[in-house]
């Protein structure tokens, strides 16, 4: 039967490759319950592809990093580790209880003076399935330009990295941990960090986990940015699709219904820890978010009023980009990272702050 699988699944590869058939609407009109042997090793296969072009794809990225920052920054991938796993398949195999070992990467500026201490910035990316590539190229650029050290850890559930990483998800929860461990790597390992001007700064879902880490671990950051955060998982469950809420009900993550465990989808939901706000916060929103609808931005806002927490917000009236607003390189986006920017540097006291547009213009862009 082996042998038969692997001709049927290299004549689909082979056909998806050429582009004559587009493989999802091929697999998805099987039925599961009808699968036969056959085809649940062929969806194994095409799974395990997957993961292994994800591979592939984060070696090429990473290379681009040097090409696209090295003139001003210096680029490192250091592996250091976090908690162990949250789900624990055999408690008793060997190597069980261990923590766990992931990437992350380091930007420095170019021009340090080792001589002096530089504020540092976390920057988790979104996802969580997804990891930090070089879509955040020009947002480095800026960073570095004004004198920060910036990590960016490939916390458990990141792609790039296999099944196996991909499998270690726990969204909200010990990914968190994962993050405040690379902070703290930086600030132990590198001595031009100064552990008193760290700041954490995230979108989508780095904006939860920003939240996150500034709630859990408030000694730890000066101030902290959250950009179109996931704010509530129990409303976001509602209104997206049964194919996202699978991520979250499958045995490796969550492994149940927000209806069936109300209380972990909130346990890892931001609105959820309100009252523990002790840090300088910045959150934005945008009001055609085609990801993290507005109402669970406004409820986390709702909700740090109702605890008498103080920080700042700005909910953006159908701005262009709509998820990704604030990220882009439009003369717009450009205009509120610079915002987001000023925000940051009254509490981390960077060397070179930008004072105008043009600056930030030229940090990023020439």
């Amino acid at each position: 039967m082996k042998k038969s699988c692997e001709k049927i699944f290299s004549a689909v590869i082979v056909i998806a490759v050429l582009g004559f058939v587009p493989l999802s609407p091929v697999l998805a009109q099987v039925s599961s319950q009808a699968e036969s042997a056959e085809l649940r090793f062929l969806r194994q296969q095409f799974e395990a592809l997957n993961h292994r072009l994800d591979v592939l794809e984060k070696a090429v990225d990473d290379v681009t990093w040097f090409e696209r920052v090295g003139d001003v920054a210096y680029v490192d991938k250091v592996r250091i580790v976090g908690p162990p796993r949250w789900k624990e398949p055999n408690p008793t195999a060997q190597g069980a209880g261990n923590p766990i070992k992931f990437y992350t990467y380091v930007f420095i500026p170019r021009d340090v003076d080792r001589s002096k201490k530089y504020p540092l910035l976390v920057l988790p990316h979104g996802g969580s399935h997804a990891d930090f590539d070089t879509y955040h190229t020009h947002i480095i650029r800026e960073m570095v330009a004004q004198g920060y050290v910036v990590v960016a850890p490939e916390y458990r559930g990141s792609t790039g990295y296999g099944s196996g990483m991909y499998k270690l998800v726990d969204y909200g929860g010990l990914e968190n941990e994962d993050v405040y461990a690379s902070r703290n790597f930086v600030v132990e390992n590198y001595d031009i960090v100064d552990k008193d001007r760290v700041g954490i700064i995230g979108w989508s879902h780095g904006g939860l986990i920003a939240l996150m880490n500034v709630f859990d671990h408030p000694e730890g950051y000066k101030v902290a940015f959250a950009g179109v955060p996931v704010s509530d998982l129990v409303a976001r469950m509602g209104y997206k699709d049964q194919e996202y809420r699978d991520e979250f009900e499958a045995k490796y993550s969550i492994g149940k219904t927000a209806e069936e465990d109300v209380k972990e989808y909130l346990r890892r939901s931001p609105v959820s820890h309100v009252d523990k706000l002790r840090t300088p916060l910045l959150i934005h929103t945008n009001t055609n978010d085609e990801d993290v609808n507005v109402l669970e931005v406004e409820h986390l806002i709702q909700a740090l009023k109702a605890a008498g927490k103080k920080f700042e917000y700005e909910i953006f009236k159908d701005a262009p980009g709509g998820h990704s607003f604030d990220r882009l390189d439009t003369m717009n986006a450009k205009n509120i990272r610079l915002k987001i920017y000023n925000f940051l540097a009254r509490y981390l006291n960077p060397p070179k702050p930008f004072k105008s547009l043009e600056a930030l213009q030229k940090a990023g862009y020439y």
